[in-house]
């Protein structure tokens, strides 16, 4: 160790011996009362010490004001540098700042919100390119082309080839030539009248490529209309988050009596995700309206407790042959006062 770095940690005897002149710059700093004990010093180096003074105020409880001073070489005067509020190792700090896109958790959305999506997100990929690329038959390229086969049959035949004699230009009519401006010569009297007949034979082209004939909406005829598509990435992050929501390791899979690849209450879904997921369709399961893994499974499993059907009672027989005889009157001997009774008048019966 150098004999420098020994001097840096140990701190300066005047520095460390000037407490009231860092005492006074805290409590200039601070208001009246919150400037507390002094706590500590801290060498900061050579012939640098901060002073750490406990700070009393309730909202920074753990903070200390910290006042930093020094002396030049063979001084001994000792200066102030700064004074300044710092956290000490109790202090109440607000968490670090987390950007929005790694606070938000599923289901924090709300009615009304909006969640933009990156423009490079890994989980999308384009559903359709070219849009931005102009089509073969777009006005511009068949320009091109007619220029460019125009330039070849000016410069003449392929090497190799005799070269044909030029035609003379066509001398200008008299009249013509009179209105033309000094210095012009036939030949580019020739080359306007040419250009005029290309404007004249040519047909108009259209200005712009017709909305119809873009690639959006082509696409969008041919039910490829998405901008950007679910991308590999994206699919293999859903899987992974379905299967540990609904999943064969959850309690309720180990617990069940069956998994739900035969269940009937499961929908299969389509493409590659048919082999391993589908959607629960039993309303009293936890994942009624959820995508389950295949080896998934709970209590409401269609197979795992069949009830038996109630005993459907006989149809009841009617005889149609036979009769029972109804009597129209009761008998007497069934009545409740003897025969005897009846007859003899005399008898007091209890009736006045």
């Amino acid at each position: 160790m150098s004999a420098a770095t020994t001097r840096s940690r140990t701190p300066d005897r005047l520095c460390a011996e000037a407490v009231d002149l860092a005492r006074s710059a805290a409590q200039e700093v601070a208001a009246p009362g919150i400037v507390g004990e002094h706590v500590s010093v801290v060498a900061d180096g050579d012939r640098v010490v901060t002073h750490l003074f406990e700070c009393r105020d309730f909202g920074y409880r753990g903070w200390r004001w910290a006042v930093t001073v020094t002396r030049a070489s063979r001084a001994k005067v000792v200066t102030l540098d700064e004074a300044v509020l710092l956290p000490g190792p109790d202090a109440l700090l607000a968490p670090e700042w987390v950007p929005w896109s790694e606070r938000l958790r599923p289901g924090d959305m709300g009615p009304g919100d909006l969640l933009p999506t990156e423009a490079d997100d890994l989980r999308l990929e384009p559903g359709y390119t070219g849009a931005d690329q102009e089509p073969p038959n777009a006005p511009d390229s068949v320009a091109v082309r007619e220029a460019a086969e125009d330039a070849e049959d000016a410069t003449g035949p392929a090497s190799g080839a005799p070269a044909a004699a030029p035609e003379a230009a066509p001398a200008p009519a008299p009249a013509v030539a009179d209105a033309l401006p000094p210095g012009m010569a036939s030949g580019a009297v020739a080359d306007l009248v040419e250009a005029e007949d290309a404007e004249l034979n040519t047909p108009d082209l259209p200005s712009a490529v017709p909305a119809r004939a873009r690639i959006a909406s082509v696409a969008e005829e041919l039910g490829m209309g998405r901008p950007r598509v679910l991308s590999r990435y994206g699919l293999h992050i859903a899987a992974d988050r379905w299967d540990e929501e609904f999943g064969p390791k959850t309690a309720m899979a180990q617990a069940a009596p069956a998994p739900c690849v035969s269940c009937g209450f499961l929908v299969p879904l389509g493409g590659s995700l048919r082999q391993a997921f589908g959607i629960c369709a039993n309303e009293f399961s936890p994942a009624d309206g959820r995508v389950v893994s295949l080896a998934y499974g709970c209590g409401g499993h269609s197979e795992a407790a069949v009830m038996p059907k109630p005993p459907v009672p006989p149809a009841p027989v009617l005889d149609t042959v036979g009769s029972d005889s109804f009597p129209l009157h009761p008998s007497r001997e069934e009545g409740s006062v003897p025969a005897s009774a009846e007859q003899d008048g005399s008898e007091d019966l209890g009736h006045s």
